[in-house]
């Protein structure tokens, strides 16, 4: 693990306080699911505590969503009502940050991504996060782009409208101060 990753006790103590209090008063988000078993897991695994720390602190508020039951890992989701603040203004990724000729966003979303320790939201994964509540009524957010969509330029983002998830698409290399992203980690 890198010096970086390293938290202290009382950083995990926090964020493993803050995790439980989120998972008890949103409890619609993870029927049948233990926080005892969840709070294990976490504890047992400073890596991807990091990473929630990671997307705590850019406003993720990261919650679990459910579990992978072929790996039994906890899925969570970034379920702030809106993008997260601290991962907005950014386009989708380094090739669209280079393309960029002047007034380039400080960074990209895949990059920021990997450097947190988690993934983008595809689009699967984005309506099952909205079955849960409503994100995105106001910002919107850059998904998991496939490949044959990203070769020619574009990618992809979602909100959410009238009552209504929304795909679009863009120019990977445009960014917008309501456009950010939203994070899955599996622990």
């Amino acid at each position: 693990m890198e010096n970086h990753k390293i938290q202290s006790q009382t950083q995990k103590s926090l964020l493993i306080n803050i995790l439980k209090q989120r998972f008890e008063e949103n409890m619609v988000r993870h029927h049948d699911i233990e926080w005892t078993e969840v709070q294990a897991k976490l504890e047992s695994n400073e890596e991807k505590l990091w990473s929630l720390n990671e997307m705590e602190n850019t406003g993720g508020e990261p919650d679990v969503t459910g579990i992978d039951k072929e790996t039994n890992e906890y899925i969570f989701y970034d379920c702030s009502a809106e993008s997260p603040n601290g991962r907005r203004s950014l386009c989708y990724d380094r090739d669209a940050l280079e393309s960029r000729k002047e007034n380039k966003p400080r960074n990209n979303a895949l990059d920021m991504a990997a450097s947190m320790g988690i993934e983008l939201l595809n689009e699967t994964q984005y309506r099952l996060l909205q079955s849960l509540g409503t994100f995105d009524a106001k910002t919107s957010s850059w998904l998991q782009t496939p490949a044959d969509i990203r070769k020619r330029g574009g990618a992809i983002f979602a909100d959410f409208r009238y009552g209504t998830v929304f795909i679009y698409h863009n120019g990977a290399e445009s960014y917008y101060a309501a456009r950010g992203f939203r994070g899955i980690l599996k622990v």
